[in-house]
């Protein structure tokens, strides 16, 4: 399984900034999108895995890969727009077609500067 990735600006789940700073300027929405399918034999092992019962590894990875993946192009397109974090990140998810599903990851794009001592 992918582990946590690290990003070079800061992607926070909070509608406030981090402590010690201060919002300087809004840019505005941004957002990173995947869209992943199942594979035939990935759907054929993971239903192997609920006859048993218990976790479905494979629909796991699947599901962390595709927020990594969000979350990466989410904070390439937020520094492209010239921020330096991101306030009020989410994800969200939904089914395109049968077996294929859209994951985004979605917040608003800042600039934040310290705060003055």
């Amino acid at each position: 399984m992918t582990g946590v990735n690290l990003h070079q600006i800061p992607i926070c789940t909070t509608f406030e900034p981090p402590p010690g700073f201060e919002v300087e300027r809004v840019i505005g929405p941004c957002w990173g999108i995947t869209v992943r399918s199942r594979s035939v034999i990935g759907t054929a092992c993971a239903g192997c895995q609920t006859f048993f019962g218990g976790e479905i590894t494979m629909m796991t990875e699947l599901a962390n890969d595709a927020r990594n993946e969000a979350m990466n192009r989410l904070e390439m397109q937020a520094r492209h727009l010239g921020a330096n974090a991101i306030l009020a990140m989410r994800f969200d998810s939904g089914e395109l077609m049968q077996s294929t599903n859209e994951i985004v990851a979605y917040g608003t794009a800042v600039v934040l500067r310290p705060l003055a001592r």
